[in-house]
């Protein structure tokens, strides 16, 4: 065969598995093996756990060892397992993730505490725990931690400080952003549904929209802010780390709750978005960064965390904005192995090459294919399933990718793990009357919350 006729066979190869992948369906027969595929791995992360980390609030799974985020243990993992494993239908496992909460976890110690984390994964799994499950005592430690985070609060402007002490109520660091600021409404608002009390929405709404009134003239907000004096110290706009779930929480507000405030908030902040931060390429849409103020360009940025906004704009009915941008985050995954924490889509180079086993890929590939049936989703989340299992599968659990060029890992498995990637995972392909989109609303940290009639 000679060069030309090599080239035109290996071109002719390539078309035709390109359309092979393409027209690709999945039988029922065929999701349900993805399904219970991805329970196995599941189990394999737990009993990980469960053998090496018993009562600590992460595993390290590759020199199998317990590790806690402060000088006690939250339990962060089995609060965060807990409504996946009740979603799998993996009793025994739910089972000793409820006996660990239940039996171990206590909020009044004298330790300081960053408010987002304890708020998403904490009180936000203990919610929906309680829904899910019904037992009373998920919802009575739900109520006590609730109360000891108000003092947060606190501030010259309502914008919560960062840190408490659970025990003291002392607070600290007032420079904070809008994810830290405005990610409270909905576990918030469910307190105050289960406890009667209005100021625990009333405290997150306010904290939340001292934020969107101090946003520029181009209905932006910045990345950082004093909660005391109300000032940006950083006027850089973009949807991802410090921003993202400010935008997410407006958005659910509504759906959660039917607060019309805050989609309106979230109607204007969008539209901005859209014009000011989406940009075209032929790899797919993907959202840079620009001065507040000007709408200048900053920087080119994309990453992880940034996939989210394709599922929003899913849920919110945008389904061709959310198709391109979905492109984008499948670009940014398959273009380097696996997608790095953060690259410049214009430069096509890593800037922050590690996957630390976040879920917001998978999380838009799942409400996509919710919205349209549309079988690419399913293609896609198998793809990127399939890499997770291979790359990040240790000795005794997952572990987090240090860099996607050399799949080198470092020692941590978090417990978002379970609460959100492997639980999007399992739900693109289970079916949909496991969880019902009508009825529900996640929380950041997936935690599943009862839509309030």
């Amino acid at each position: 065969m000679n060069r030309k006729a090599k080239i035109i066979f290996l071109l002719g190869t390539i078309m035709i598995t390109a359309f092979t992948v393409s027209a690709q369906t999945f039988t029922s027969n065929q999701k349900n093996a993805e399904a219970e595929k991805i329970k196995a791995a599941c189990r394999f992360a737990w009993d990980g756990y469960t053998h090496y980390a018993w009562g600590y609030d992460a595993l390290r799974p590759i020199t199998k060892q317990g590790q806690n985020w402060y000088d006690v243990s939250f339990q962060m993992t089995p609060v965060d397992a807990f409504d996946t494993f009740i979603l799998m239908g993996l009793k025994a496992e739910a089972n000793d993730a409820k006996s660990l909460v239940l039996s171990r976890l206590n909020f009044n110690v004298n330790q300081e505490v960053q408010l987002f984390e304890i708020n998403i994964r904490l009180l936000g799994g203990l919610i929906s725990s309680y829904e899910l499950d019904r037992d009373p005592v998920f919802m009575n430690l739900a109520k006590d931690l609730g109360r000891r985070l108000l003092p947060a609060f606190h501030s010259e402007t309502g914008m919560p400080y960062r840190y408490i002490n659970l025990r003291t109520g002392k607070t600290r660091d007032s420079l904070s952003n809008p994810a830290e600021i405005g990610t409270y409404l909905l576990e918030f608002g469910k307190l105050t549904q289960y406890t009667g009390d209005s100021v625990y929405y009333l405290t997150a709404k306010k904290a939340a929209f001292e934020v969107f009134r101090r946003r520029s003239d181009n209905d932006f907000v910045g990345t950082t802010i004093d909660v005391n004096t109300g000032k940006w110290k950083n006027r850089e706009s973009q949807i991802g780390a410090r921003i993202d779930s400010y935008y997410e929480y407006l958005f659910k507000a509504w759906k959660l709750f039917g607060d019309t405030d805050c989609y309106e908030a979230w109607r204007i902040s969008n539209k901005a978005i859209k014009k000011y931060l989406l940009k075209e390429t032929p790899n797919g849409s993907f959202f840079t960064r620009v001065d507040m103020n000007s709408g200048k360009e900053t920087h080119s940025y994309y990453g992880a965390l940034d996939a989210f906004y394709a599922g929003i704009l899913a849920l919110s009915g945008d389904i061709r904005t959310a198709q391109e941008i979905q492109k984008g985050n499948f670009y940014m995954w398959t273009h380097f192995t696996m997608e790095p924490e953060e690259f410049d889509f214009k430069a096509d180079t890593i800037i922050d090459p590690a996957y630390p086993l976040r879920p917001e890929n998978l999380e838009s590939c799942f409400y996509l294919y919710r919205m349209t049936k549309n079988q690419n989703y399913l293609i896609m989340g198998k793809k990127m399933i399939d890499d997770i299992l291979k790359n990040c599968k240790s000795k005794a659990g997952y572990a987090e990718v240090k860099n996607v060029k050399t799949l080198k890992l470092n020692d941590y498995m978090e417990s978002f793990f379970f609460a959100e990637t492997l639980k999007y995972a399992y739900l693109l392909f289970a079916p949909e009357k496991t969880l019902d989109l009508n009825k529900f609303v996640f929380n950041t940290e997936a935690h599943p919350l009862k839509i309030v009639k």
